[in-house]
């Protein structure tokens, strides 16, 4: 049976205080009333209620007063205003104060009760919009990070040193460790949470398109280009950008991206005009940046100012006491999102993940556990519910080289190695270059580059 609305009614008119807490009373509210401000307040104070309706001329402390004294609540009613004609600058005083609404006497009982049906339906959205900002913060915030291991807890101590600031941050890390997850936790946990968070996989977007889909392009600035776009530091603007990928951006962009973010400017391709941008700025790799530095894949100077706070986040194998919780959490999560009844993982399957390398790391382990509910049965996740592959021990050995007694060419060994694993990928993944770069730990764009490389040194046959 869902509760009364509770009312509060604050006049020092006594038949009309009657009146109000007698006819809205019979509409099924709760209701009491109070002769002055000083006995608004202590009512407040002890039992908030849902709705106050507040008279602008009281004894003792006047209503305006009561509305200021409302401000250091952590907590405020929907306020409703009574007031007479010559007041109505009072009023809308009262309503800068956060009052909903105000009515002027004399007034009609249905008018009083329009008003305050509309300040509940209020209520309800902002209270509907308060759960649903706190779900998203479950989700993308600190809540989302399972596992109580030394990595985990040192990790969210430095996002949450780093969340309420604007330094550049640069999140390291394998694939499928959570480099997206750690962005949009600082996110979540900034003041520009109200903002955008904008992600892009730089990976993916074709060299020629980046710096038009970074800063957007102006109608005519080429082929194609048949109208203005705003770019993604525009579309984040007041928020954060999550960069993935970072070091796949090209070399001509990279200079531009580096005056972006030090003069937080941005100039769309064929403008002559630069746009200030407020944007948080977050980049990712789950390559080893600094070597990119070295091969002259990123440049230095960019790369200071991206890795102003470094996070690298620890592959899944070095934490395996975080395994049990992560599991429990996939198997809750998405035995609800498949209306199942799953309650947890047995021993002997959870003996098997714990033992497992997962060199696909939390993307995996969730990927799984997803396949094993999918075609499992029962109220626990058995061990034979699991993938064959993760069921057969492992073992590690060195891989065995010879140099031959007159030496080799290291460089055309090292190619034909090279080019023997892309082709045993393409093989397996049924030609598909996307999966085929995921099974080989390396972006797409790298992938691609390696292959037009290995068919441009082979000999044409004929």
């Amino acid at each position: 049976m869902t509760a009364p609305i509770r009312v509060l009614v604050a006049d020092d008119e006594k038949n009309l205080r009657e009146l109000m807490v007698r006819e809205l009373g019979r509409k099924g509210h709760a209701v009491s009333g109070v002769a002055d401000g000083r006995a608004a307040l202590e009512q407040l104070k002890e039992d908030l209620p849902d709705v106050l309706l507040l008279d602008m001329k009281m004894p003792n402390v006047e209503g305006i007063e009561v509305l200021r004294e409302l401000q250091d609540f952590a907590e405020t009613p929907q306020v409703i205003v009574m007031t007479g004609f010559q007041e109505v600058s009072t009023a809308v005083e009262a309503m800068k104060l956060g009052a909903y609404d105000y009515v002027t006497k004399p007034f009609k009982l249905d008018e009083i009760k329009l008003t305050i049906a509309n300040a509940l339906e209020r209520k309800r959205l902002q209270d509907e919009n308060r759960e649903l900002r706190t779900q998203l913060r479950r989700e993308r915030g600190f809540e989302s990070f399972v596992g109580k291991s030394r990595q985990m807890v040192e990790l969210l101590e430095v996002i949450r040193k780093t969340a309420d600031g604007l330094s550049t941050v640069m999140v390291t890390g394998e694939s499928g460790t959570g480099k997206e997850l750690v962005a949009q936790a600082i996110h979540q946990e900034s003041p520009r949470r109200a903002g955008p968070f904008v992600s892009v996989n730089c990976g993916a977007i074709p060299e020629t398109l980046m710096e038009s889909e970074l800063f957007g392009h102006v109608k005519g600035a080429f082929t194609g280009a048949v109208a203005n776009t705003v770019g993604l530091f525009s579309a984040a603007n007041g928020g954060s950008l999550f960069l993935d990928e970072v070091t796949e951006v090209p070399q001509s962009v990279q200079v531009k991206l580096l005056r972006a973010i030090q003069e937080r400017e941005i100039r769309r391709v064929g403008d002559t005009r630069d746009v200030k941008v407020d944007v948080r700025l977050i980049a990712a790799s789950n390559r080893d940046v600094a070597k990119a530095v070295a091969d002259g894949i990123l440049r230095e100077d960019l790369f200071y100012r991206l890795n102003v706070i470094p996070i690298n986040l620890p592959p899944l194998r070095e934490r395996r006491e975080d395994i049990p919780l992560l599991a429990a959490h996939f198997v809750r999560k998405i035995s609800h999102e498949l209306g199942k009844s799953v309650k947890g993982v047995s021993p002997e399957a959870l003996a098997i993940l714990e033992a497992y390398r997962w060199p696909g790391n939390i993307r995996e382990l969730e990927n799984v556990i997803e396949r094993a509910l999918v075609l499992g049965s029962g109220d626990t996740l058995e061990a034979d519910a699991l993938p064959p592959d993760l069921q057969q021990p492992r073992t590690h050995q060195d891989v065995t080289v010879e140099i031959p007694a007159d030496g080799l060419d290291l460089e055309a060994t090292l190619e034909q190695i090279e080019h023997r694993y892309l082709q045993m990928a393409l093989a397996r993944t049924g030609g598909v270059q996307t999966r085929a770069a995921e099974l080989l730990r390396v972006s797409f764009r790298q992938f691609r580059y390696k292959l037009q490389k290995h068919s441009q040194r082979t000999p044409a046959q004929g």
